[in-house]
């Protein structure tokens, strides 16, 4: 719990809005994991925290919960890059191996985050029936994009 934790937090930090750490996201990600993930996902995603702190033992010589603020980031942009592209190998292996540890992680960060009350109200604009559909729409300089329920 506490390393999802730390996790998220990098992938979501807070800044002039909570982080994902605040937002409980790590809650999230292991009630999907128990409750909805397939046995292909959840085996990924168990191996993926395993291989994580193994690394961060290897590189750092302690766990990725001990590592600096720096370190934490290095090993996360590391997963990013070694998360490969989206071509037809990719697909194929996702439809037979599952999603990798970082996708799901990444996807379940922002998902969780999105969905949780401080990423609806402090993050995005709330509103319960946001109006009018319109397809195509700027932005004004420091406006919110819309959580709708």
């Amino acid at each position: 719990s506490t390393l999802i934790a730390e996790l998220t937090e990098v992938i979501i930090p807070s800044t002039t809005s909570p982080g994902a750490k605040e937002a409980l996201v790590h809650e999230y990600i292991i009630r999907y994991m128990e409750e909805c993930s397939s046995m292909k996902e959840y085996n990924n995603f168990v191996n993926g925290l395993k291989d994580l702190q193994e690394d961060c033992e290897n590189n750092y010589n302690h766990n990725f919960e001990k590592c600096t603020a720096v370190e934490k980031i290095e090993v996360i942009e590391n997963l990013d890059n070694n998360h490969g592209t989206i071509s037809i190998l990719t697909k194929i292996s996702n439809k037979l191996q599952g999603r990798s540890f970082f996708d799901i992680l990444k996807s379940l960060t922002i998902e969780g985050y999105c969905t949780s009350e401080i990423g609806a109200t402090k993050l995005l604009a709330y509103q319960l029936i946001p109006g009018k559909y319109i397809p195509i729409t700027n932005l004004k300089a420091g406006q919110k994009a819309w959580a709708t329920k």
